[in-house]
């Protein structure tokens, strides 16, 4: 994703807005953020912004409120919706005051990544590749087919997810702690050895079946994937 694209991040939860702030920035994007809506509705009306991600529960101005007014000035960049309420109805109002998508707390870091990638598709009408290819490894992110070697692969979804994260950053070494950031969401302890465990699973239907593995462990740090 360019460096031009710039994402305002309106939420008053310090630890929600570190972990989106952050995970945005190492997604390549130039992030602001504002911690309350009237200042939000300020960076709004004096930046041009590719995606906004906005909080509903928010001190000084409401998101709703924010929104209607960002609609009002004729600012038209997408916004997603952050929520911990998940009615219908709560989603129709989000979507009636304005907003082009709806997305429920907790959420995968992961998840928010497509969504903002997918409504700057849709608003510059760009494509971006639809198969991740590192050596004989090919993954299809329509189909979510897997392949290494003409050997279809079936993974989980959050295998799946650990399998595009690595692709995408071939030769990269990854923290588990970015990767429990970007697989699961922000209430994780870091502590956990969820990333250990899932990592063994994906080797498990990735390299066991294979002479040439292409997971690597760097002690002490994290993992890297490799062209066979």
């Amino acid at each position: 994703m360019s460096d031009e694209m710039r994402v305002l991040v309106v939420e008053d939860d310090a630890k929600i807005a570190s972990f989106i702030v952050k995970g945005l920035k190492q997604s390549g994007f130039a992030v602001d953020h504002a911690p309350d809506g009237e200042e939000g509705l300020h960076l709004a009306r004096s930046q041009n912004y590719d995606v906004t991600v906005l909080d509903i529960m928010l001190p000084k101005l409401d998101g709703l409120t924010l929104l209607r007014r960002m609609r009002e000035a004729g600012i038209a960049s997408p916004v997603i919706i952050l929520s911990a309420m998940a009615s219908v109805d709560d989603r129709i109002k989000g979507l009636q005051a304005g907003g082009d998508d709806y997305l429920t707390k907790p959420f995968a870091f992961s998840e928010l990544l497509a969504r903002v990638q997918a409504l700057i598709r849709r608003a510059t009408q760009t494509s971006e590749p639809t198969k991740l290819t590192v050596g004989d490894l090919s993954l299809d992110l329509i189909t979510r087919e897997v392949i290494r070697n003409d050997r279809k692969i079936e993974l989980q979804a959050k295998e799946f997810a650990l399998l595009e994260y690595l692709m995408r950053h071939p030769g990269r070494v990854l923290t588990k702690t970015l990767i429990l950031e970007r697989i699961y969401d922000y209430n994780f302890d870091p502590q956990t050895n969820v990333v250990d465990v899932l990592m063994h699973r994906l080797r498990s239907k990735v390299d066991k079946e294979f002479p040439e593995k292409m997971i690597h462990t760097i002690r002490g740090v994290g993992y890297v994937l490799k062209p066979a």
